[in-house]
């Protein structure tokens, strides 16, 4: 977790920003415990809102968040006039959607709808993690697998079939400068007509709202875009619940589903509920990994988060004493 500093720029954000320590986090979430460095994506953290000006948008953007993960877990705070003294919690940790491996020596881009973030996994170095715009309805994103096929500077933006339906106004073409919503970068993928690029509406990422590619703010695309080679293999998922072993705790990440993600957009929150077959399935598929764990897998907990869905990595596992005092009902 991002150690307390105040008035100190912290890789690169301004000085200003009051991150707030342990003990803030335990209070907001008394199930949340501190995960060793290295071990996910990122590092979950707090920070204390000071200036009167600054939107919820404004600190997803600063911190590489997108909205309705960051609306998800901050579900009591007003998104355009957060109160001043606010503490706001940071999902700045991800589990690793589950994909197969990349070979050897080869580094991979995974798209997951399910959590509106891209990973890159590198070759070598660090693998990273950044918010994504997705498509809205009717517009689904292909599943499965597939390669950057091009990369384009400056791209020129033909409107297609289904935008110009919407706005027959619309140029032949659009070329490079503020009206071009692919921004100044594309990473054309091998399904037609789908791309990875930035935007001229950063507003829309952590959204629904794109007719069918992958946005990502400008920042983010201008530091991916010369990292990725044509050929580069991306394979593209849907999982808003994400399970792995980490360090010998078993964790368990859930964050809103299609519909709840609608409803955050339109309601700022979502009614939590707990569908009997998925709950089933997801219980199923933890007692499967949990393996000689599985006693000790706390159920309870399991049901609270699936329910929250609010997207911070949780391990669900009792302590051996715990477990061994208490008994277990099955899943």
């Amino acid at each position: 977790m991002t150690k307390p500093r105040s008035g100190r720029p912290i890789r690169g954000r301004p000085a200003g920003w009051r991150f707030v320590g342990v003990a803030a986090l335990l209070a907001l979430l008394p199930h949340w415990r501190p995960v060793l460095a290295g071990t996910l994506i990122g590092e979950t953290a707090a920070y204390r809102i000071e200036s009167p000006s600054e939107t919820l948008m404004d600190v997803a953007r600063r911190f590489d968040l997108g909205y309705v993960e960051v609306r998800s877990v901050n579900p009591d705070i007003d998104p355009w006039q957060p109160r001043p003294g606010a503490v706001v919690l940071l999902p700045l940790a991800h589990l690793l959607p589950d994909v197969p491996p990349a070979p050897a020596r080869r580094s991979l881009i995974i798209i997951n709808l399910g959590d509106f973030r891209l990973y890159w996994l590198p070759a070598k170095g660090e693998p990273t993690s950044m918010p994504i715009g997705s498509a809205a309805d009717p517009y689904p994103e292909p599943m499965g697998e597939g390669h950057i096929r091009g990369k384009r500077v400056n791209p020129v933006w033909t409107p297609p079939p289904t935008v110009r339906a919407e706005h027959p106004d619309l140029p032949l073409s659009v070329g490079p400068g503020p009206d071009n919503p692919l921004g100044a970068f594309a990473l054309d993928m091998s399904w037609p007509a789908y791309a990875v690029h930035g935007t001229n509406k950063p507003d829309g990422v952590g959204r629904r709202v794109s007719h069918g590619c992958i946005r990502l703010y400008p920042e983010d695309i201008a530091r991916l875009f010369p990292q990725v080679s044509i050929g580069t293999r991306v394979v593209m998922v849907d999982q808003p619940v994400k399970l792995g072993w980490i360090d010998g705790e078993l964790y368990l990440e859930a964050h809103p589903d299609r519909d709840q993600a609608d409803e955050i957009e339109r309601n700022g929150t979502f009614v939590p509920h707990l569908s009997a077959q998925s709950t089933m399935d997801t219980r199923l598929w933890i007692a499967r990994l949990a393996g000689d764990a599985v006693d000790r897998v706390d159920w309870g907990l399991v049901d609270d988060i699936l329910s929250s869905r609010n997207g911070l990595p949780v391990p669900i596992l009792k302590s051996p004493d715990t477990a061994a005092g208490a008994e277990q009902s099955p899943p």
